[in-house]
């Protein structure tokens, strides 16, 4: 018999393959009809870009990448932007680079590092080993590193210096704030804006040699203090900071922003599409900005050529609506917050909207990709998507696949009183079966026993039933599923009136399967897991971390409105064929919804816990 924890079914039916256009799609479709970056080569010098070797023809048309900060744990919306930057490199031939921007040394661990390379490559996106642009037909692995290009955005800085587009300014933070100006005030000129290149270097090289502190200066671009884009009135593109490096160590203590540091690692990687969310639009000018200054050849006062660093079509930058989910923070500092505070049990927390948390809760790959297909591509940023639509995909893409079992979440024993009397002996075992899926005879059947005793669920009997309630009363008929029709007695009480057991007496000759299984007609069909061979089992109940749709709508304090029922835990009896179940198997407990065996503190055989991934319908609203 197959085993029921392995998935052997058909694979999910996959997303419409009919791709829907949007305005991304059709800009790479227009480059590539129009050859934009046909032909084109690596620039730079020898060391510059990720191939260490420049003038060497490029064979992907299309390059995108995925650059998270490793300052944290990636979360549902970073979903969104992996699926949509490697599904679009793949659709199109081209490749994705997994980047690293590590610009940020003091938030940034080698443990975020391994968390999104291993969360990128669980969504299946192996950040492709692909082609070698400096030798075709050698494969390598697109990783990199916003520190690899350090010694060259050093060296770019240096040359906006010496082009005068740059000047180390020496105002206090409060005092470059001040005379940054608003919306409806020009910013004012700095002091020292108008110092020589030759004195900027020597400050810049100061800076970068550790003879000022932290904070006493920054190097500036030169643009327009009166711009009505505040982003493009002389940002800072170089502060000093001293801190440890996870990759870099001690070698640095001046470090890049990353507004500066962001285009040149795409252009360095010859980046054909940088997709960004819809907050960068307004940083696209200074983008642009900074590609256009590094393109440029200057002739110094004192004879000297300089610039023209990088050479080849530059990036373009388009910026899409982020992913906003309905009763999820997808703020870093907040979900940290919650981490550090003890709200949640840490990063992969099933209740968190990381996709370790995610992953853990038992989200699949497929529900996660079909999800971010379905919330589209658009400019518009105010929209809200219900999370009940990730529950959605999730039962879409699992229920052709899950195999079955039964489990009884509130446990309440009944008693069957004529067992013996039907079968000879109150120790007779009746061997029971249901198929692994109802759709898939291949996955096979799964056995359990039903015997004297079986455990039901609590809510399966009422005294005093009301109207419409079909399962056990006293004197009503009900079938357990995949057995026999029974008759509900009543039920035994304990001292304080609770009751603790539930009798009735077996219908012969109406067993599942059987030719007298359709001799008596019920209207209530229960599951029930057997006393004899039942397994004990943890299952965490998880639903929405906040009760709000926004939580933080407002500047409302986040944690105010955390859901005090966003986990319950329950010590429940599951069926025998779970004693099998290896961490990360999913399942639909049929009547209750999908489950998952919990990646890490389950143990096959030994110690069984689950976590409730959705229910079989949503009921938030109820």
């Amino acid at each position: 018999m197959s085993s029921p924890t392995k998935n052997t079914a058909p694979a999910a039916p996959a997303a419409d393959p009919a791709r829907p256009s949007h305005f991304i799609r059709q800009a790479i479709e227009h480059d590539l009809d129009q050859g934009t970056y046909a032909g084109r080569h690596w620039g730079g010098e020898p060391g510059d870009g990720p191939s260490h070797a420049a003038g060497v023809p490029d064979p992907a048309k299309v390059r995108t990448r995925f650059p998270p900060e490793p300052n944290g744990y990636l979360h549902i919306g970073h979903a969104k932007s992996i699926w949509l930057n490697f599904s679009l490199a793949e659709e199109y031939g081209g490749v994705c680079h997994l980047r690293f921007d590590d610009t940020n040394p003091e938030k940034e661990e080698q443990e975020y590092v391994d968390s999104i390379r291993d969360t990128v490559r669980w969504l299946g996106w192996d950040h492709h080993f692909a082609d070698d642009p400096a030798r075709p037909g050698v494969q390598q692995p697109h990783e990199y590193f916003a520190s690899d290009y350090f010694d060259f955005m050093y060296r770019a800085a240096e040359y906006l210096i010496e082009a005068g587009h740059a000047y180390v300014d020496e105002q206090t933070p409060e005092q470059m704030r001040a005379n940054r100006g608003d919306f409806g005030t020009p910013g004012v000129n700095s002091p020292f804006r108008d110092r020589s290149p030759a004195d900027n270097l020597a400050r810049f090289r100061e800076m970068r040699d550790g003879k000022h502190p932290d904070g006493a200066m920054v190097l500036r671009a030169k643009i327009d203090m009166a711009s009505p884009n505040i982003n493009m009135r002389d940002p800072a593109i170089y502060r000093i900071r001293r801190a440890t490096h996870h990759r870099t160590g001690d070698k640095w203590c001046i470090y890049p922003m990353y507004t500066y540091a962001h285009p040149i690692e795409d252009a360095l990687e010859q980046i054909t599409h940088s997709i960004c969310t819809l907050e960068f639009e307004d940083q696209r000018p200074f983008y642009d900005w900074v590609l256009e200054r590094l393109a440029e050849t200057t002739t110094l006062p004192d004879g000297r050529v300089v610039g023209g660093l990088l050479h080849t079509p530059p990036p373009r930058q388009y910026e899409f609506a982020r992913l906003n989910v309905g009763h999820v923070i997808t703020s870093k500092r907040k979900l940290r917050q919650l981490v550090q505070e003890g709200h949640v049990s840490g990063w992969d927390d099933p209740r968190m909207p990381t996709l370790a948390g995610l992953r853990r809760r038992g989200f699949t790959p497929e529900s996660l990709k079909l999800f971010a297909e379905r919330s589209g591509v658009t400019k518009t940023s105010n929209a809200w998507t219900d999370y009940a639509a990730l529950d959605a995909a999730l039962r879409e893409t699992l229920d052709p696949v899950a195999p079955r079992a039964m489990a009884v979440l509130e446990p309440l024993k009944l008693i069957i009183t004529n067992w013996a009397e039907v079968f000879g002996s109150d120790d007779h075992l009746e061997p029971c079966h249901a198929p692994v899926h109802p759709h898939h005879p291949e996955m096979g059947q799964r056995q359990f026993n039903m015997g004297r005793q079986v455990w039901i669920e609590r809510t399966d009997y009422e005294e005093t039933p009301p109207k419409g309630f079909f399962r056990l009363f006293p004197g009503n008929k009900v079938r357990l599923k995949y057995a026999y029709v029974i008759e509900c007695t009543g039920a035994t009480k304990d001292a304080a009136g609770n009751i603790d057991s539930v009798t009735a007496r077996l219908v012969p000759d109406t067993k599942s399967g059987t030719p007298g299984a359709d001799s008596v007609k019920v209207k209530g069909v229960i599951t029930w897991v057997g006393a004899a061979d039942g397994l004990p089992a943890t299952v965490n109940l998880y639903d929405r971390l906040f009760t709000e749709e926004q939580p933080d709508a407002g500047g409302r304090d986040f944690l105010t409105v955390i859901n005090p029922n966003s986990l319950s835990t329950v010590h429940a009896i599951v069926e025998p064929s779970l004693a099998t179940a290896q961490p990360e198997d999913r399942f639909q407990f049929e009547r209750h919804g999908f489950f998952v065996a919990d990646r890490r503190t389950h143990q096959a055989g030994a110690k069984l816990v689950f976590n409730r991934i959705a229910g079989l319908k949503d009921s938030w609203s109820k």
